[in-house]
């Protein structure tokens, strides 16, 4: 029971970065930059199962890097903009705002789901432990 909710736990760990490094995209959707290796890119944790305890058969989910997109990144012809370079140009980030909001839907249920399974076995063990009374 207790691997259980270790699984769910870490599960639900994984799945709490993955919301916050979409948040994070999302906020930086808009920002722009004088220059192209400035500009923001779009990040995804990387998740990979992990063995916890080999005696016990305990598996878990484990964020095993964060990556980079190696998408290009929209260059918009802005003299105006504060943050022009010398042509005239600023680069944009190339966050996808529909793939992150799909990404942010995902997660969202993954971690709902997690958090269903870590509340049931929570419940059977307390229902077990209250057997011996």
């Amino acid at each position: 029971m207790f691997e259980a909710l270790d699984i769910a736990g870490s599960a639900m760990n994984a799945q709490l970065l993955r919301l916050n490094t979409t948040a994070s995209n999302m906020a930086n959707a808009d920002s722009v930059s004088a220059t192209e290796a400035g500009a923001y890119r779009s990040r995804q944790p990387v998740f990979k199962a992990v063995l916890r305890d080999a005696d016990r058969g305990s598996f878990g989910v484990q964020v095993s890097e964060v990556t980079q997109s190696d998408a290009p990144v929209a260059r918009r012809y802005e003299p105006g903009h504060p943050l022009a370079n010398e042509q005239g140009f600023v680069y944009r980030s190339n966050v996808n705002a529909v793939e992150e909001l799909a990404n942010m839907i995902s997660a969202s249920r993954s971690y709902q789901s997690n958090a269903e399974v870590f509340n049931t076995s929570k419940t059977m063990l307390l229902r077990t432990l209250q057997l011996g009374q």
